[in-house]
């Protein structure tokens, strides 16, 4: 047998080997069952692949992105099976790994019920016992066509092969542009054939290799996540390098839907989404109202402080302005559809910045002017399909903190620097503290507008902006706007989740197409750069945020109620309220429990409430001129003066702080 001369790169390791013809992957690194996989020249094989002359190759850990993907993506394999096994109607969608798990779409006659999940997951376990093997097959499309005649989803994305990965999400598992290939389950001790998929792959070498998994839930889906579709069952499902990981995560799950912004929104009486509105529109009641105006105070000052001005725009406008901006032609899927009114086509505003050019375009601008810095609490409406409207995180109606900047090429990168700072300073100071950064680039694809000169200045001077913060920064190839590079703050929560926060683009395109102009120095006319950011991305989504990230129990400074007077009697509340009374003259909000409900049942009220403090008066602290605090963690001060318990308030409120 010829030898075969490969290298092994491990991190910043690299080790040559000689090899006989015909050893795969799997050989390289025998024994090692954390390595599921190989990458082979950047590209991710399956550990069975024979190596070639020459081939550089590295190991792919199953605790790695790349390994978990093809961990979950092999699971999601395996629940098909165990479907078709139980269902032979059932007809196969989709399959691919999401963040965190995997989901496979079906075609069934009656929707999947709970006890159906747990059917199904120990068919899945009896699968992975045996062993099977995921084998690798090229086929021809014609050949493919005549396996999977049974398979008409299938059948639709072989026939959009090549562009499956744009026409359907999770397709490019199935199809790329290259040739097609089916995954054989082969028995572990006969060979035969025991199920199979349309797939890239790659996948594990078998079943046994799945340590722990678990079915999550069922829902419906739009094939190809069009309403115009069939609607599919979509069963969604984890699985993780081991149990015990499955079981945090299973852990985490537990505490993130108490922290769900729904419930807790529900719970505290701080908004709803009326059916008589539509899916996505919010009403924030009273109490949900108190904390948006603080948020929005609080950032209006920030904002007044650091220059910017602000401006008021409409909810719709005639097509043509965004006509003139792009949004039109690049983004009509994301808007509503247009009324026509006075023989014109009006739409629902879906970005402020269209019309802050106006602003700015409304008369002639000096160089003295600039920079100027826009800024707009606007509201906009988006058409979000309904599969994706989820809570105030993404909604159809919701109103921007959006500014827009208008400054010279010499003035763009500091105001892009003290713009970030800006931006990282404020969102701590609603208490989120751990981010990363995001510079999302644009790709080769059409849908991007501008010079590549124009992509690569403005690319640059994002990336300069984002180094001297020292946070990391993480590319996001082909993320960018259509006009522009995006740099987007990514912020962690307290329980590690991340979220999209601020966002800040770099624009040359909307100047040009709306004709913006200042009168320079020297007299000549020039063309402004023009920096997007939205602080917040939406007040909305925002609000949510901070709710799952305090789990309902916020600052002193954002709860709706600060303190609650709790009397221990009757007699006590005329004290309790002349209290209350000092405490909003300093501009705090205090309530009175004054109802008929005993002591004890007034404090659970206010911890189900999360308020901070709560407030308690007997003969004692009457006679003292004093209250007690009790604070959410049940830890209580007594005999506090008056003045002294309302100083303490007002000290929590003005850092900021937790109680």
């Amino acid at each position: 047998m010829s030898d075969v001369r490969v290298s092994i790169q491990r991190d910043s390791e690299r080790e040559e080997r000689v090899v006989t013809t015909g050893t795969t992957a799997a050989d390289l690194f025998d024994g090692d069952r954390s390595i599921v996989a190989a990458r082979v020249g950047g590209q991710l094989k399956d550990l069975a692949y024979e190596l070639a002359e020459g081939d550089e190759v590295e190991p792919v850990e199953i605790t790695s992105q790349d390994g978990l993907d093809i961990l979950r993506h092999s699971t999601a394999h395996v629940m098909a099976q165990a479907v078709q096994e139980l269902f032979p109607e059932a007809k196969l969608g989709i399959g691919p790994p999401i963040k965190d798990g995997f989901y496979y779409d079906f075609d069934v006659e009656t929707p999947f019920h709970p006890d159906d999940l747990k059917r199904i997951e120990k068919k899945m376990q009896e699968i992975i016992k045996r062993g099977q093997r995921f084998s690798r097959r090229p086929v021809t499309d014609e050949a493919a066509r005549e396996e999977l005649a049974a398979e008409p989803y299938k059948l639709e994305l072989i026939g959009l092969k090549g562009s499956a990965a744009d026409a359907a999400e999770g397709a490019s598992a199935e199809v790329g542009a290259g040739e097609l290939t089916i995954y054989d389950n082969l028995d572990a001790k006969s060979g035969e054939l025991c199920w199979k998929d349309l797939c890239r792959g790659p996948h594990l070498p078998t079943t046994r290799n799945i340590p722990a998994f678990k079915l999550m839930r069922s829902a419906a889906a739009y094939w190809r996540g069009s309403e115009k579709n069939p609607q599919l069952q979509r069963l969604y499902g984890t699985a993780w390098p081991t149990k015990d990981e499955l079981k945090a995560y299973l852990d985490f799950l537990v505490e993130a839907e108490k922290r769900d912004h729904r419930k807790l929104g529900s719970e505290l009486d701080l908004f709803s989404f009326p059916d008589e509105l539509g899916s996505g529109l919010a009403v924030f009641h009273p109490k949900g109202g108190i904390i948006r105006r603080e948020m929005e105070a609080y950032s209006r000052k920030r904002h007044e402080e650091a220059g910017y001005e602000f401006v008021n725009t409409p909810h719709i406008t005639k097509a043509k302005l965004f006509e003139t901006s792009g949004h039109l032609p690049h983004y009509m899927e994301g808007m509503f559809p247009p009324m026509e009114f006075e023989g014109q086509d009006y739409y629902l505003k879906a970005m402020n910045c269209p019309m802050h050019n106006l602003i700015f375009r409304a008369r002639g601008r000096s160089y003295r002017e600039l920079p100027l810095r826009l800024f707009e609490f606007g509201t906009v409406y988006r058409y979000e399909k309904s599969g994706v409207v989820h809570g105030l995180t993404r909604a159809r109606g919701f109103t921007q903190d959006d500014s827009h900047i208008y400054c010279t090429r010499e003035q763009a990168p500091d105001e892009l620097d003290s713009l970030l700072t800006f931006v990282l300073d404020l969102l701590r100071d609603y208490g989120l503290n751990d981010f990363y950064l995001e510079l999302s680039t644009r790709d080769d694809s059409d849908k991007f507008i501008g010079s590549d000169e124009q992509w690569a200045e403005a690319t640059d001077l994002l990336r300069q902006a984002a180094e001297k913060q020292g946070l990391e920064l993480v590319m996001d190839p082909g993320g960018a706007a259509y006009y522009g590079p995006k740099i987007s703050v990514q912020a962690k929560d307290a329980i590690g989740r991340t979220w999209q926060m601020s966002t800040i683009q770099v624009d040359f395109n909307q100047p040009a197409r709306f004709e913006l102009e200042y009168t320079a120095a020297d007299g000549s006319r020039q063309q402004p750069i023009m920096l997007h950011r939205a602080l917040f991305g939406s007040i909305e989504r925002f609000f949510a945020v901070l709710l799952e990230h305090y789990a309902g129990a916020f600052p002193v400074w954002l709860a709706p109620v600060q303190a609650v007077g709790i009397p221990i009697g009757d007699s006590h509340v005329p004290y309790l309220e002349e209290f209350a009374a000092e405490a909003k003259a300093k501009g705090l909000r205090v309530e009175v429990d004054s109802s008929s409900d005993r002591m004890q049942k007034k404090i659970r009220n206010a911890q189900r409430a999360k308020t901070p403090f709560m407030i308690i008066a007997g003969d004692d602290d009457m006679a003292a001129g004093a209250v007690s605090f009790r604070y959410r963690d049940g830890s209580q001060k007594n005999g506090i003066p008056r003045d002294e318990a309302i100083a303490e308030i007002l000290d929590a409120v003005e850092r900021r702080i937790q109680v």
